[in-house]
């Protein structure tokens, strides 16, 4: 497990929006018209290096020219909204180990379970237990552990996942059809020919096994890409390329 402290520094980040301004591989200079200080309230450069380097090792990073293709015309297209957070926690995921084995260790369990809510001291208790098994770890303090449970709930509320202040609850979560389909070019982007019942990411479509196969089965959606089921493995092709997807899923 490679562990770093970006959840720390994106549960900080005071304007989810700095993320647009690493959206391009030449960003604007900090102090020019299309300047991180057109956009938010940091003023300083070194606290927007810090971020400008948590932002693109956690959430612009792409796995391959697929990905990258379909996120950035997202981005691109409808900037910073609750469609494109979902997309956007999706691939933060995939490149950070911390973060999804928090997600998989506490956000999930209580999101499926029906929890309504995470208490922090339930992340802390997670991140002292890694500890004991982690050499990363070994060198953050009590302190370091509790701030990184406390940022890792703010950054899940940034995405859009958690509600509530100091007492945080889990919202309704429900990718709508645009953003599904979207989630399966990115699963099959990931996983390749791989049978996909058997994927790690499966939890992100916040759907049951069952309730899965039931949606992705739909005929509508159909047009996008053509399936293959055999009762136990699945198998996904798509009909459009990454670069056309998002466009064909908005068009009027």
């Amino acid at each position: 497990m490679i562990i770093n402290t970006d959840i720390n520094i994106l549960g900080g980040l005071p304007d989810i929006n700095l993320i647009n301004v690493f959206l391009e591989d030449t960003p604007a200079p900090l102090d020019s018209a299309g300047g991180h200080r057109s956009f938010t309230s940091i003023r300083t450069d070194r606290a927007v290096k810090r971020f400008e380097s948590a932002i693109i090792g956690t959430i612009l990073h792409y796995k391959n020219d697929e990905v990258k293709s379909m996120l950035t015309t997202c981005l691109r297209s409808e900037g910073i909204t609750a469609d494109s957070l979902h997309l956007l926690f999706l691939n933060s995921s995939r490149n950070n180990d911390l973060l999804h084995y928090l997600n998989k260790s506490v956000f999930f369990p209580a999101l499926y379970s029906g929890r309504i809510g995470i208490k922090t001291e339930e992340v802390t208790a997670c991140l002292n237990d890694l500890k004991s098994r982690e050499p990363a770890l070994q060198s953050w303090s009590d302190t370091t552990i509790k701030t990184t449970a406390s940022k890792y709930l703010t950054l899940l509320k940034k995405f859009n996942l958690l509600e509530g202040s100091k007492n945080k609850s889990i919202k309704r979560i429900f990718l709508n059809d645009k953003v599904f389909v979207l989630y399966i070019y990115w699963l099959v982007a990931i996983e390749g020919a791989a049978n996909l019942m058997k994927s790690d990411w499966l939890e992100y479509f916040y759907l049951d096994r069952d309730l899965f196969l039931e949606r992705v089965m739909q005929k509508k959606y159909s047009k996008y890409y053509n399936l293959y089921y055999n009762g136990e493995q699945l198998r996904i092709e798509p009909i459009k390329s990454y670069q056309q997807i998002y466009h064909e899923l908005t068009k009027s």
